[in-house]
């Protein structure tokens, strides 16, 4: 049987070849990792000290909608009370221009809510964005002073990533896309 591993002429060039071509790929694969790390961006939200102001921002401005929507009930409660004294007052035409003005009130009313959420949602956006602003430019001078490449949210969303990784371009440019700088 012969032996694999002796070092005659032939054998030892080609085992030098092989050696230096695993020197090199562990040189490159060594110089050209990447470093990723991961943040928890809600647990940093949570430990802000602004974040007690925007949580009291945010309530008044809800306690504001919601009082508003409390007069527009109160509106459509008296104009439902006073269609209810007057009814058998009213003509045809009367009637129906209260039932309208009701509907309208409560169709007021029905998309006052729905709105309220969603300016409610709006401004807590609004209110928190500044947050993570913040928290954007701490990361970014984290990540490079630690050398990361890339930072996952602990929801692996990507949050940082060094641009010398990014091959965007590369992809568009072999698609046969031409993109300008913006």
């Amino acid at each position: 049987m012969e032996n694999l591993c002796s070092f005659t002429p032939n054998n030892k060039t080609s085992t030098m070849k092989y050696l230096k071509i695993i020197f090199l790929f562990i040189c490159i694969t060594g110089f050209s990792q990447t470093k990723v790390g991961t943040v928890n961006v809600d647990y940093i939200v949570s430990k802000m000290p602004e974040l007690e102001t925007v949580k009291k921002q945010v309530e008044e401005y809800s306690t504001k909608l919601d009082t508003d929507l409390q007069k527009k009930v109160q509106d459509y409660q008296a104009k439902v009370e006073a269609y209810k004294a007057g009814e058998a007052t009213f003509t045809e035409t009367q009637k129906q221009e209260k039932q309208q003005e009701i509907l309208t009130a409560e169709n007021d009313i029905a998309k006052f809510q729905q709105n309220g959420n969603k300016l409610i949602s709006i401004n807590r956006g609004d209110k928190m964005r500044p947050l993570y602003n913040k928290i954007g430019v701490a990361l970014d001078k984290v990540a490079k002073a630690e050398g990361y490449t890339q930072i996952l949210t602990t929801d692996n969303s990507l949050v940082y990533f060094d641009e010398t990784y990014d091959v965007t371009l590369l992809v568009l440019k072999e698609l046969g896309i031409t993109v300008t700088e913006e």
